[in-house]
């Protein structure tokens, strides 16, 4: 295996047996277009989601006196994009991306959402490679070790939440959210959302779903009204 590899394993600690795994786990959909869907991560990423997604809730199963809607806000607030793509970052994990040309020009080893979805991409291929075990030792050492840090940073309150509360307050009304512009294809598509208060359109953010286009102009909306 190639010396970059061998370097990532040692980052994470692991050594996967199967090195074809690994190399999946690492492939981007634009490295392979044209080729057989299985061979890029995006299936590795919905195992690996998963996985992050049990092994959170278990942990944070342990702390019996919070409510269902604190956990829910924490474990939210473990498995955010933005946080994976930190985790991702410090292992340099965009460094060992098979991505297009036209994707790499783009900036594609550095946004947000490839590192997020390749770090559970791994996370499924170490699963895959490995078993739960492995996969839950990775998560525990790299992403679970980091609540107390993101909760007092405030990260388990979502930035939608956030401004819902800040306008009911200041202006005593709900505020909502609209699609403005979609583009791309199925695979890899981008929303752009606006949020609105009454008829003032406030702010707008972008994602590749709607869900984290809303937070994305909820969060640009807490800084547009000086709420953040």
């Amino acid at each position: 295996m190639p010396q970059p590899f061998i370097n990532l394993e040692k980052a994470i600690g692991i050594h996967f047996q199967n090195k074809d795994i690994l190399v999946q786990a690492l492939t981007h959909r634009s490295a392979v277009r044209g080729k057989r869907s299985s061979a890029h991560n995006e299936r590795f990423e919905f195992l690996g989601d998963a996985v992050l997604e049990l092994v959170s809730t278990v942990y944070l199963f342990q702390f019996e006196d919070k409510s269902e809607g604190e956990l829910t806000n924490w474990r939210a607030a473990l498995v955010k994009g933005e946080h994976l793509a930190l985790v991702a970052r410090e292992i340099k994990l965009g460094d060992y991306l098979f991505l297009s040309k036209g994707e790499e020009a783009s900036g594609g080893r550095d946004k947000i959402s490839t590192l997020a979805n390749t770090l559970e991409a791994l996370i499924g291929g170490i699963f895959l490679d490995q078993g739960y075990d492995a996969a839950k030792r990775f998560c525990d050492e790299f992403i679970l070790i980091r609540l107390q840090e993101l909760l007092k940073q405030g990260k388990d309150r979502d930035e939608k939440s956030l401004f819902q509360e800040k306008t009911q307050e200041v202006a005593n009304v709900t505020p909502h959210y609209e699609v403005i512009e979609e583009k791309g294809p199925d695979h890899d598509k981008q929303f752009t959302c606006a949020v609105f208060i009454e008829d003032e359109q406030i702010a707008i953010g972008k994602g590749n779903s709607k869900q984290r286009a809303e937070q994305d102009a909820a969060k640009n909306g807490l800084v547009a009204k000086g709420w953040k």
